[in-house]
């Protein structure tokens, strides 16, 4: 069976050089980690990733990409790789970071794109205690992906072990998602999201940062993260001006970021990437696959007097940017400059993110209890592909009330210590618009 490429994934062909450093690479990947807690199976583990893997087509896809002939081709299913070890760790208290150096082993890794495009290592602390690291082609899977794939996982291990469970909803096929998304945004389809996009950039591009290094001095390219915390009292600090402004956790640290970006680069008309979930009509909402879209926000922040009119101008740019989705590359094809910092040799597109869900904590499936791994601390020299510049995340922590900093970078374009000042600097401004978001603004014009 085939199906047309969805329009992230011929997104990601503009990334594509042919060879295995691109996003449909080996290293193209985006892992999860969680730990178990109860006497694991590993026979029935083996079976319920197998289920997985026959439920979810995506895993099972493979991306044809000669021109022309572009397309999604589904295999039939077949059996997850599972890697079983023994880590013996006497000392509850450090089996914590004896998991996150798993995960961070796991994400330097190559995987190739071998079917199935899910992967799974279990390390085992004691009989009763383990981490779960999955590893999944990106292509195939995103942030809610994972989230739905552990779901499922859960339900279905308990079920080879002899328990009864809920049934779980029906999932509609990624492949089907990428048909009804050409036919929404066919070219002779009517979109009014077209003629938003065409007025809200022209004259305008995405703001690239200057980078250490120019694309043309053929430095070595890995992906490497910068971590960092930002302390509990800035987060309820940006939650509470959320709270006020009747907005999102996203726009008002968004809109930090904007005022950093303007003292960075000395420009007031700031476009910054993020990434919307993308997933359409709600058939969708139980089907895994890499739905993400990236949205420009662009904001005009001069003349603004203060910082809580630049979360006002941000609130009003984000609320018109999610009433109008429209694919990124039809984005660029209404306004065709926007993306010129992909090309330019000297500056990186950084793209932003903000995390604010609940963590999967202590949920019980049969006779196991499981906690996904959302607190990372360590930076790492290698992880998971990025095709080109940076990704700053911020996972809000509902269990700790700070926010977990991940600054994911190309080598090529970066020094380590760079990232570092980043993320310091913008923790700066943080600290500076929160304690005061109806001071007077100062803006680099």
């Amino acid at each position: 069976m085939s199906y047309p490429l969805s329009f992230n994934q011929e997104f990601l062909c503009m990334f594509d050089q042919g060879d295995e450093e691109g996003p449909f690479g080996p290293l193209y990947n985006i892992v999860g980690g969680w730990r178990l807690s109860g006497k694991i199976d590993a026979e029935a583990l083996q079976e319920a990733l197998n289920d997985v893997v026959a439920r979810h087509e995506a895993l099972r896809t493979t991306v044809v990409r000669t021109p022309g002939e572009q397309r999604q081709e589904i295999a039939p299913a077949s059996p997850v790789s599972l890697s079983v070890r023994e880590i013996p760790e006497p000392d509850p208290a450090q089996r914590d970071r004896r998991a996150e150096e798993l995960l961070i082993e796991l994400e330097g890794g190559r995987y190739g794109t071998d079917l199935p495009l899910l992967r799974a290592v279990l390390g085992r602390f004691a009989e009763d205690d383990a981490v779960l690291v999955l590893v999944v082609h990106h292509t195939a899977a995103d942030e809610v992906s994972m989230q739905l794939i552990i779901r499922d996982l859960g339900v279905l291990y308990a079920r080879r072990r002899g328990f009864e469970t809920a049934e779980l909803p029906e999932p509609t096929a990624f492949g089907e998602f990428a048909a009804w998304e050409r036919e929404r945004y066919a070219p002779t389809a009517e979109v009014k999201a077209r003629g938003y996009w065409r007025e809200q950039l022209d004259g305008g591009a995405i703001t690239g940062v200057p980078s250490d290094h120019r694309k043309s001095d053929g430095v070595p390219k890995t992906t490497a993260v910068h971590r960092f915390v930002v302390g509990g009292e800035l987060t309820s600090a940006a939650l509470e001006l959320a709270k006020e402004t009747r907005g999102s956790a996203f726009m008002v640290l968004l809109a930090a970021y904007k005022v950093f970006l303007n003292e960075r680069v000395g420009a007031t008309d700031i476009a910054v990437p993020t990434m919307a979930a993308g997933r359409g009509p709600a058939r969708f909402e139980n089907t895994v696959g890499a739905f993400f879209n990236f949205v420009p926000l662009r904001t005009d922040l001069a003349g603004a007097a203060t910082f809580r009119e630049v979360v006002s101008r941000t609130r009003a740019t984000c609320l018109k940017a999610y009433s109008n989705p429209l694919p990124f590359g039809q984005v660029v094809a209404e306004a065709p400059a926007s993306a010129a910092a992909f090309a330019a040799d000297d500056l990186a597109v950084v793209a932003f993110q903000v995390f604010q869900f609940p963590a999967l904590e202590g949920v019980e499936t049969g006779d196991l209890t499981i906690s996904e791994i959302r607190r990372r601390e360590l930076s790492q020299d290698v992880s998971t592909d990025i095709p080109d510049g940076v990704m700053f995340q911020l996972d809000i922590d509902p269990l700790s009330g700070e926010m977990l900093g991940h600054l994911g970078y190309n080598t090529n374009l970066f020094e380590e210590r760079t990232m570092r000042e980043f993320a310091a600097s913008f923790v700066t401004v943080l600290r500076r618009t929160l304690s005061a978001p109806d001071a007077p603004l100062r803006l680099a014009s």
